[in-house]
């Protein structure tokens, strides 16, 4: 029984090292981003260990040589020197009013001018900064270090408030701006966050911040390799595989299908969720760790207000410039889902630049898939599973009509803004499009789902055991011409020699009422 263990929600460093928890040696991509430049930004999805990077930099930089035993960087650093550290995280907060950013600035500032001295002519958190950063180098005779974790929460946080957002911008706008200004008392500047947001947003003047987020060089700065889970936790996989009744081949097959996935880059390794892989380990089970710690809400709020179509989200393609950046007012979520953790490169088109995204794993697809039902349906989120587990026993006994009962009860209620808006009856069709994804989406977890979607419409084919089902879907057509569709294009013809019973059913989605109005079967 191996004696591992791990560091779940630990992000100190310092802790990690002194009190025995497990640490996957990151620290040559430390050394090598201290000593190579001095501005830099990483974005990378929430519990992705962002927050111990930052740790491990400032234990690094503060000369704790004690720390490093055993550890690349002990190899590669001959000085160690301590230069003044300035670590801002803005992560714990709430930031649901517009007191709530500078009290917390106020908060950091007073704390860093009890160590270096106060001004009382500097009035603003910008000019603060600035005299702080100006103290502490001369005082230390050293070049200041500045971190700032998760510096967009106040951002997202104001993601559906426009006026909140311009002024939580403004103010970190004046506030990181700074670091520009004070390049020559700084040595190293590191922000990480989930977003990056562009533009006429906080970076528009920090051009001289390098950021590695899509840079080949740091693909593995945080999260998991599988390399390092082999170096690491031997043990462990040996002892899930033991507790879960698999061999280890099994186990890892499982592992990568469930956590692994993540590229940051085109043709990059894939990178595991660190947070799901250490919790999976703890407790010898596989479950959905990073889902449990919550989805936030902006993403489905984005979603609804832009009203997208999700099928969309799953099959996009865009360009590095979507991908990096966050216009403010920009109407596409892609990049705020992408940056957040949801999609993932899938595929680069390198002649033109596209990179085709897609879900990294099964974990982050049926999370996000079921986290998205209760906001558009009337189907509760503690209902889901009950609901899904039903569709799917419906679809495997050959109950087609108890399917079809229970999908209308999905639509009934339907919530009046999911149709409001410039073009209602367009919504409307967006609205059945995306509750039919969610369905088949999660029915497709556990029997074998083609979809296809355009115009109104929606083929599919649905297959389980015993059963085969071709479905046409038609906004405001017949069931009739959806079955013709289904026949005159010869959906069924790759199945005739198959020997499981197959249905062709033709379904009518009516905007008037908002659901299906009725559905023929032809066996």
């Amino acid at each position: 029984m191996s004696q591992t263990i791990y560091p779940i929600g630990i992000q100190n460093f310092e802790k990690i090292r002194k009190d025995g928890y497990l640490y996957i040696d990151k620290t040559a991509w430390v050394y090598q981003l201290a000593n190579t430049g001095s501005y830099y930004f990483l974005s990378r999805p929430r519990r992705f260990g962002k927050s111990l990077l930052l740790s491990t930099i400032e234990a690094y930089l503060q000369g704790k040589k004690e720390l490093f035993n055993g550890l690349a960087i002990e190899k590669l650093e001959k000085e160690w020197k301590a230069y003044p550290v300035l670590h801002l995280d803005l992560n714990a907060e709430r930031y649901s009013e517009a007191g709530a950013l500078e009290s917390i600035l106020r908060r950091y500032l007073n704390l860093w001018e009890d160590r270096w001295g106060k001004d009382e002519r500097e009035i603003t958190p910008a000019d603060r900064f600035t005299g702080v950063i100006r103290r502490a180098c001369e005082k230390s005779k050293q070049r200041v270090v500045i971190l700032v974790d998760e510096y967009d929460k106040p951002l997202l946080q104001a993601i559906g408030d426009e006026r909140l957002q311009e002024e939580f911008r403004s103010i970190l706008k004046a506030f990181y701006g700074v670091l520009k200004t004070m390049d020559g008392y700084i040595k190293l500047a590191f922000l990480t966050g989930v977003t990056k947001f562009g533009k006429v947003s906080v970076f528009s003047d920090l051009n001289n911040l390098m950021d590695i987020s899509m840079d080949n060089r740091y693909v593995e700065i945080c999260g998991i390799t599988e390399k390092e889970i082999h170096t690491y936790m031997e043990d462990s996989l040996r002892e899930l595989a033991e507790a879960q009744g698999l061999n280890n081949e099994e186990t890892c097959r499982k592992l990568k299908e469930r956590y692994d996935g993540y590229h940051f880059t085109e043709d990059s390794i894939g990178i595991y969720n660190p947070f799901s892989l250490l919790n999976t380990f703890a407790k010898k089970k596989f479950g959905d760790y990073w889902f449990e710690t919550g989805t936030p809400s902006y993403l489905v709020e984005l979603l609804k207000h832009t009203h997208y179509d999700l099928y969309e989200m799953a099959n996009t393609e865009t360009d590095a410039d979507v991908l990096n950046s966050i216009d403010a007012a920009s109407r596409n979520p892609i990049p705020v889902i992408y940056q957040s953790g949801y999609l993932t490169i899938k595929d680069y088109d390198a002649e033109f630049g596209i990179y085709k995204l897609g879900f990294p794993n099964l974990e982050v697809e049926e999370g996000f898939v079921k986290y998205l039902l209760p906001f558009y349906t009337n189907v509760s989120a503690a209902k889901t599973p009950f609901e899904i587990g039903q569709f799917v026993r419906e679809i495997r006994t050959g109950n087609y009509d108890a399917f079809f009962k229970r999908l209308q009860s999905f639509f009934a209620d339907t919530p009046y803004e999911v149709i409001t808006g410039q073009k209602p009856e367009r919504n409307t069709e967006l609205h059945y499009q995306n509750v039919l994804f969610i369905v088949f989406k999660l029915v497709g977890l556990y029997t074998k789902v083609e979809y296809h979607t355009a115009n109104g419409r929606i083929d599919l084919v649905l297959q389980t055991e015993r059963y085969i089902y071709l479905m046409e879907f038609k906004l405001n057509g017949t069931a009739e011409e959806a079955l013709q569709q289904i026949n005159e294009k010869q959906y069924a013809l790759p199945f005739y020699n198959d020997n499981r019973k197959l249905f062709k059913i033709g379904v009518n989605f009516s905007s008037e009422t908002r659901n299906i109005e009725r559905w023929i079967v032809e066996k």
